[in-house]
């Protein structure tokens, strides 16, 4: 362990690969023992420590040997070189400083020769070309103009296809907002047409509980249909001929979505388990998150051959699917389990408590019920086993990723071999990974590192924005201070998932509109009463609950990150808790309000994957007081500027005009 006299943690900025003994000149020029792809780019990463240690907390898996990795601590002082051993190692640095992130850096234009940056006078940089770090005079700066140049020949030699620019600012006093520029063939993209699939920033997710999506082949239906199962917790013929029938129609191109999540397609128990007490019901597996064999397609959800059919029709219809893939535990009476009983954490704690839903205290060993204990993943030859199942799905099928269950649960040296196989098995493959973990920043960051997850759903914007939105008495600060926090633990360009809802939380429109209390069991309320989006029917007062929910797709769909739409919010779809969340989809018969909240979320769906400044520009806040929030999105000089009230007076601030629980989108050129 390496010793440093660390004062206060930051962020780093960036790290760069020098490359395997030959010197930083052969970075980046597609040389293959470099250990990193020219198309993956390092992420930035983090610094944790104490007054003794401080520790590299990126990982990068496909560095087999000892290479020098260039870190920039955000400060000309602070300049270190360190060796990675295996991808993984602890770093010696001298004293850093304790310094904020603050908004302001932006792009301007762009001429033939450069591009035209704003900021503070007096900035230090710091420019990368994937893992190539350009000279230090790539950037000079124009002090009678109050800019920046940086010429476009430093950028050289050109990177065929996709390539990142990534520049990094800071003086003495603050990091600035990291800036990201796509390159086409060295190129910086100015235009969203030339963006494709596979370029992560440009994706609108669209979450798809299967068996509640749309009933394409009803042959293959089996709802258990027992006295002790309730239809609402029965399947209901869901299927992915379902979801290929709704691509190939047109839904999701007209919607705007062009990544699926689709749940688990992994064979569930075709019995009953579980048991809930108001009403007395236990459950079938119809969700997928039960799986008996993790290679095994279920028979109620389709075939090879549909499945097959499904990615085909998706990626001809320029969409990624990414499939939602439990490691995290296995039914009990899975054959993988009866063979390696001993696979599975302990049910009992020391202290003889059972270890059952300790999300928090016990998360790496915790069990979710009585029905799937979970994986001893600790252990090598249980991640080795889980890794390959899931692994199997790539190898087979032609998805473009994962969305991973319950990640905190799991331990980081599963991402580590997992993710080290998937690059070393699918090289060159373009896959992008997002998981779910509940917590602070601190712990949904780490797991997102070059060599784990691409992002993770960011539960604490939404859980701000849905109490600020949908309560009396909250304050449009709080979001702003949550959107900022955001943006300097995960950069300002990350693409962590900004969700409207998912199939466990309840419906939101619900809880604006008072169908559904803060302060009730929201999971019994939808099992006990019809839940609609008010509680006493006033139709002003359901306009309202419309109102504040598109707000919050409005704020999904304008700051940075990935926008992720849970099926049916699209047209505010109405419910409590699980299961009253997982109704059948609707593609039909709208009230007038849903009809016209489909109809805003599509134009807003559009808007941002046609902006440049909402896909890849810099964030700054403009204005926010109680009830409203301005900010502009800025990018090669085209800007966006964005405000939301969620008040019922009409707001006049920063030159905009915002009606009563409304906003205002203006897009202008600088």
């Amino acid at each position: 362990m390496r010793k440093g006299r660390l004062c206060l943690a930051i962020m780093v900025a960036a790290v760069m690969l020098c490359g395997c003994g030959k010197g930083q000149e052969n970075c980046g020029k597609g040389q293959g023992n470099c250990g990193v792809r020219d198309g993956e780019v390092i992420m930035p990463i983090h610094m944790q420590g104490d007054s003794t240690e401080v520790y590299m907390t990126d990982y990068l898996p496909t560095l087999s040997e000892s290479n020098e990795v260039r870190v920039l601590y955000g400060h000309p002082r602070e300049v270190g070189v360190l060796t990675v051993v295996h991808g993984n190692e602890q770093i010696d640095i001298a004293e850093l400083p304790d310094m904020p992130v603050r908004q302001g850096l932006t792009t301007t234009g762009m001429t033939k020769k450069e591009l035209v940056l704003s900021g503070p006078a007096g900035l230090h940089f710091a420019c990368f070309v994937q893992n190539r770090h350009l000279s230090d005079d790539a950037v000079s700066e124009d002090s009678e103009a109050g800019t920046y140049r940086l010429r476009l020949s430093a950028l050289k030699p050109k990177l065929q296809g996709r390539s990142y620019l990534r520049v990094y600012a800071w003086n003495e006093d603050a990091l600035m907002n990291d800036l990201l520029i796509p390159l086409e063939n060295g190129t910086p993209v100015v235009c969203a047409r030339a963006l494709t699939r596979h370029d992560a920033h440009a994706q609108i997710l669209y979450s798809v509980l299967v068996d509640r999506f749309f009933d394409g082949n009803p042959a293959n239906d089996a709802p258990l249909c027992r006295p002790d199962v309730d239809p609402r917790v029965d399947y209901q013929g869901g299927d992915l001929k379902g979801i290929t029938m709704k691509i190939s129609d047109g839904f999701f191109d007209s919607l705007g979505v062009n990544t699926l999540w689709i749940s688990p397609i992994t064979q569930n128990p075709k019995d009953a388990w579980g048991q809930y007490h108001h009403p007395e019901t236990r459950f079938s597996g119809y969700h997928g998150y039960w799986p008996i064999f993790n290679t095994k397609i279920d028979d109620r959800m389709g075939t090879d051959a549909e499945l097959k059919e499904l990615l085909a029709t998706a990626h001809a219809h320029n969409m990624n699917v990414i499939l939602d893939y439990v490691a995290n535990h296995m039914h009990i009476n899975s054959p993988m389990l009866q063979e390696h009983p001993d696979w599975i954490t302990d049910s009992i704690l020391p202290d003889g408590r059972r270890n059952f839903e300790l999300w928090d205290e016990q998360r790496l060993t915790t069990w979710f019920d009585v029905h799937i204990p979970t994986l001893d993943l600790e252990r090598e030859e249980v991640c080795d086993a889980m890794t390959d199942t899931a692994l199997y799905w790539l190898a087979n099928y032609d998805f473009d990723g994962f969305r991973h269950d319950a990640c905190k649960h799991i331990p980081l040296n599963y991402w580590r071999m997992f993710t080290h196989k998937m690059k070393s098995r699918f090289a060159g493959r373009p896959l992008w990974m997002i998981g779910e973990t509940y917590g602070d920043n601190a712990l949904i960051g780490s797991y997102v590192k070059t060599g784990m997850l691409n992002a993770q759903f960011d539960f604490n914007i939404y859980h701000t924005a849905i109490d600020i939105l949908g309560k009396e008495g909250e304050s449009m600060r709080r979001l702003s201070r949550t959107i900022d926090e955001s943006l300097a633990s995960y950069g300002f360009h990350h693409t962590m998932g900004n969700i409207s809802g998912n199939h466990d939380k309840t419906r939101f429109i619900s809880l604006a509109g008072g169908a559904v209390r803060w302060d009730e069991d929201d999971k019994a309320a939808g099992w006990n009463r019809t839940i609609g989006v008010t509680a006493d029917g006033n139709p002003e007062h359901e306009l309202v609950a419309f109102k504040k929910a598109l707000l919050l797709e409005v704020i999904n769909l304008t700051i940075p990150g990935v926008p992720c739409i849970y099926q049916g919010d699209e047209y505010g779809q109405c419910g409590a808790n699980d299961p009253d969340n997982r109704r059948m989809m609707r593609f039909a018969g709208y009230s007038n309000n849903e009809q016209w909240f489909r109809e805003q979320v599509e134009a807003l769906t559009h808007m941002r994957r046609t902006s440049m400044p909402l896909l890849y520009g810099d964030y700054e806040e403009l204005y926010c007081d109680d009830n409203v929030l301005v900010f502009r999105r800025t990018y090669m000089g085209d800007e966006v500027v964005v405000g939301i009230n969620n008040s019922d007076t009409t707001a006049e601030v920063a030159g905009l005009t915002i009606e009563p629980y409304s906003y205002t989108i203006k897009q202008d050129r600088l």
